[in-house]
């Protein structure tokens, strides 16, 4: 396998996108890891190792090392980044290469440095830290060297980001850990308060993308939910509409809206007009929801707009800005020479 010099990481905390430059997008896979307890070593990474989710024995435990969009397991995560680059850079003691990691605007300096730590150890020569809001507008084909202000919201697993951006940075940002993984939390939230019936994670994320709703939709959908009846203990299926649903996500919608108030109203006047004649964007998984966009425009009076490929967009960002490191404001990147 021929080695990749540049690589960009969309770190996600549910899940994590590998961009070479040259190639595109080469990865996609969940942030899982699955671990022996016994042993230590690693069993599966990816998506074989989220299918073992809620299904493994004592010995066995999935892992997801990035909690909130940050690390919370250093050791799983860097080995997870070792497999992940050897798989689609190839291995070379002596060719290393650049990578760009996104992170959210609002990470601390000492969790920078964990993600930092990480790639270099997984095997970068030289790493770069972006914020996610700035990776994701580039990746929506937004011009971010431009003096006008533009709006970008990123909604993944771990995090939601706010941020206004003008002159290739970031204006004013909020960074909220309310996103893809707390929808989840609320759903089987709602569950366990209204149905008396306990899902798991897995069950919750599909029902999320089956009939997950932040505006009322014009037609009602439904489907089957399976768990487990907290009565009797048994296993129980019920149908679920997107009217729950609704209910289960309106205080993390909420948060996340109330968070878009607050960044708009700590935008400089100029910026915020600007915003009102352009939109706002919406990219990540978050921007799948449905009425997600609706919801947004209601609150706020501002034509919402969704990114296309949503998903794709920080990890397209990030292999973009790899194209132009030496141009791109030092204010949206942090670097860090790692030798050997």
């Amino acid at each position: 396998m021929a080695i990749a010099n540049e690589v960009g990481i969309d770190l996600g905390t549910a899940n994590i996108l590998v961009y070479v430059k040259g190639k595109g997008i080469v990865l996609n896979e969940p942030s899982v890891v699955a671990v022996n307890r016994d042993t230590d070593d690693i069993l599966a990474v990816g998506q074989e190792a989220k299918e073992m989710l809620g299904r493994t024995p004592g010995n066995i435990i999935s892992i997801r090392p990035l909690r909130d969009g940050v690390v919370s397991d250093y050791d799983i995560t860097e080995r997870m980044l070792k497999y992940f680059i050897k798989k689609t850079c190839g291995s070379s003691r002596f060719f290393k290469p650049r990578i760009m990691v996104c992170v959210p605007s609002g990470v601390t300096d000492v969790e920078k440095r964990a993600v930092r730590e990480s790639a270099s150890q997984a095997g970068g020569k030289e790493v770069f830290l972006m914020e996610e809001p700035v990776a994701a507008a580039i990746g929506a084909g937004l011009d971010i060297s431009r003096p006008e202000g533009m709006m970008v919201i990123d909604i993944g697993g771990g995090t939601s980001d706010i941020a206004v951006i003008a002159l290739g940075g970031i204006v004013t940002s909020a960074s909220i850990k309310v996103a893809g993984d707390k929808f989840n939390e609320a759903i089987i939230a709602y569950m366990r308060k209204v149905h008396q019936l306990y899902i798991g994670e897995r069950m919750a994320e599909s029902v999320k993308i089956e009939v997950g709703s932040a505006f009322k939709r014009t037609e009602s959908v439904s489907m089957e939910c399976k768990g487990r009846d907290m009565v009797t203990g048994l296993p129980k299926n019920i149908i679920v509409t997107s009217e729950d649903i609704l209910k289960a996500l309106e205080e993390p919608l909420n948060q996340v809206c109330e968070t878009i108030h607050q960044v708009l109203e700590n935008t400089p006047p100029e910026l915020a007009a600007d915003i009102s004649d352009s939109g706002i964007v919406i990219t990540g998984g978050g921007a799948l929801l449905y009425g997600i966009d609706q919801l947004i425009e209601e609150r706020t009076g501002i034509k919402v707009h969704i990114a296309e490929n949503p998903l794709d967009c920080v990890a397209i960002g990030t292999g973009k800005a790899l194209n132009e490191l030496d141009t791109i404001e030092n204010s949206t990147l942090n670097k860090r020479k790692a030798f050997g």
